[in-house]
């Protein structure tokens, strides 16, 4: 697998121009082919109008304010974007930005979205998106912390084992980063109560063996953790380690645009302190 396609969500928020530079260092690295991916938000027809002078001043107000919005996120990703090695194009589609975005993605080899900053609470983008493009497309989807990340991801990566599906599709999504990363471990937190056998079924000898026939040296970590705190003993061990990137597979199921996510997942995208490549 590589990443000849990275598909990068571009809102007008302040987090976007560090999400654009290292779209442009992975591009520059792997040779890929970005898309800029910019959503028009659907005017909403208020319920109760004053007549039609009312209604036509409030189209007017969206149209002004999208229109905004789209320059001023063009204004960060064209510049950044630009180099002799660069291959990016600009598209701009309208519509719910979970459900624009996640359509898109299927076309991408790797989607490149920022974490939610609780702080920004008139963004047009859901505060879920990320695990909703996730669940929805199947793709590797490379999450950034909204404070940003101080260097590029991928020099010192730590893969989340628990010898599951998602977990394997993750490790999949992830294998162009982890084949040019300086270390890499495999981090394997066994329940309290986890028996010999259970430690032997979720061994990760299989999955460091098969990474080992792509190049990719891992070093297996155990540790032990009751459930309720497997996410904070993940964020303890990057700052620790001095790891940069956390690759991982999200658990949950999306219905009627609500979201249910399992513990370890919920505590990373909530408080993540480095990029996370999550795949469903």
């Amino acid at each position: 697998m590589e990443y000849t396609t990275i598909l990068l969500h571009c809102d007008a928020g302040p987090s976007l121009a560090g999400r654009a530079q290292v779209a442009a260092d992975f591009a520059g690295r792997f040779g890929s082919h970005v898309v800029g991916l910019h959503v028009r938000p659907r005017f909403e027809t208020p319920m109760y109008t004053d007549g039609a002078v009312a209604m036509d001043s409030l189209y007017e107000a969206y149209d002004k304010e999208v229109k905004s919005e789209e320059a001023e996120a063009l204004a960060i990703f064209k510049p950044a974007m630009k180099g002799d090695k660069l291959f990016s194009e600009w598209r701009v589609v309208g519509g719910y930005v979970d459900e624009a975005v996640s359509q898109a993605a299927l076309g991408a080899d790797l989607v490149i979205l920022g974490q939610a900053d609780p702080d920004d609470s008139g963004s047009a983008t859901p505060t879920d998106l990320a695990e909703q493009v996730a669940l929805r497309s199947g793709r590797p989807v490379l999450v950034l912390p909204y404070i940003g990340a101080p260097k590029p991801p991928g020099g010192r990566a730590m893969i989340c084992w628990n010898n599951s599906r998602e977990a394997a599709r993750a490790v999949t999504g992830a294998l162009p980063l982890l084949a040019k990363a300086a270390k890499v471990e495999m981090l394997i937190v066994d329940p309290e109560k986890a028996t010999d056998e259970d430690r032997a079924r979720n061994s990760g000898k299989d999955i460091a063996a098969w990474l080992g026939r792509h190049g990719v040296k891992a070093e297996i970590v155990r540790d032990t953790a009751p459930a309720s705190e497997v996410g904070g003993r993940i964020l303890s061990r990057v700052a620790d380690h001095n790891i940069d990137l956390i690759v991982m597979g999200i658990y949950g199921h999306s219905r009627m645009r609500e979201l249910v996510l399992g513990g370890a997942s919920r505590t990373l995208l909530s408080s993540m302190t480095v990029p996370v490549l999550m795949a469903h």
